[in-house]
């Protein structure tokens, strides 16, 4: 099938991974054409049609890329649940490397600078689909998906009820399912589409007192494969971000469920070989690597960002008695 771009990118694609030198042709020509601005307005570039383009060759580097320019300039990105923790750091990560970023979130008073907010909740698919359409029409595109909503659960397989684990895999699962559908038909217009999913290391590590949590993660782990084998014939890639604990607001909630929360601190800061829990920008930084077009062969990966607790057996010191 022939894919439509808008212009203003291919010129931004072209002059950042090939060699352009003033004088050259640039074929932007398909058989349907190449849209001008917003999907499917008029007129239409046919093959053939001469563009006058202006480019700051001064500013070109030997490689043929734009000083200064970073590859997600052009980009729109939307992050769910980025009024907070993991998505505020990304979402912030992402406007910083030149994206346009829209929030998704519950409440979204507050938003720095230069974030969009627009309220939804993933856990009802016609906020989602209003939320998203809202998006692609202020914006004119979506590039990048950053499924990083979700919520927490304590306890074992008989201390949550059944509302429980519906709640936790109606946010946890079904709401990236909802957000990934209303933005497919978005990511399919994009080059440089990319969907961004928060997984956990609960997915393949028996956590104590997280029954429902790790399910509904390992839930996620599964999906993101499935996903990225479905759509990466249409170039959209699909990956899946793994953390360890992460100090962070949702955290911090989780804690005062327990008995001791200090206690419980220190025992998730001691979790991690590194002897902390992680930092969301940490892991804001894996999650640019993934949604990043300079990363195009990178697909159906879950990235650990977890201070080495999935693989690492590290011996701890022995203390000797005096």
């Amino acid at each position: 099938s022939t894919m439509i771009f808008d212009v203003n990118h291919i010129v931004w694609y072209l002059s950042q991974f090939m060699v352009l030198r003033p004088g050259d042709i640039i074929n932007t020509g398909t058989p349907a054409g190449v849209a001008l601005g917003r999907p499917d307005p008029k007129p239409y570039l046919r093959a053939g049609d001469v563009v006058t383009l202006e480019i700051d060759w001064t500013r070109a580097s030997p490689s043929g890329s734009q000083a200064g320019m970073s590859e997600f300039d052009s980009t729109v990105a939307i992050v769910t649940g980025g009024a907070s923790g993991i998505g505020l750091a990304t979402a912030t990560a992402l406007a910083a490397a030149g994206a346009t970023v829209a929030v998704l979130d519950l409440g979204i008073d507050g938003l720095p600078e230069p974030l969009v907010g627009f309220v939804a909740d993933v856990s009802d698919r016609a906020s989602v689909v209003a939320a998203v359409e809202a998006v692609g029409e202020a914006f004119g595109r979506i590039d990048i998906l950053v499924n990083n909503a979700g919520i927490s659960a304590v306890g074992t397989v008989e201390d949550n009820d059944d509302a429980e684990w519906a709640r936790v895999l109606d946010v946890n699962v079904v709401g990236m399912a909802r957000v990934s559908s209303a933005a497919l038909p978005w990511l399919r217009r994009s080059p440089c589409a990319s969907i961004v999913n928060l997984c956990s290391i609960a997915a393949l590590n028996g956590l104590p007192q997280r029954a429902v949590y790790g399910a509904s993660k390992g839930a996620v782990l599964a999906l993101t494969y499935a996903m990225a084998t479905d759509h990466v014939a249409e170039g959209i890639r699909v990956n899946c971000v793994s953390p360890g604990t992460v100090s962070t607001p949702f955290v911090d909630r989780m804690l005062q469920r327990f008995d001791d929360p200090v206690a419980e601190r220190a025992a998730l800061d001691a979790r991690q070989a590194t002897g902390r829990m992680v930092t969301p920008d940490e892991v804001a930084g894996a999650i640019l690597y993934l949604a990043s077009p300079l990363s195009a062969s990178t697909t159906g990966t879950a990235l650990e960002v977890d201070g080495g607790v999935h693989n690492l057996r590290v011996r701890q010191p022995r203390v000797t008695k005096g």
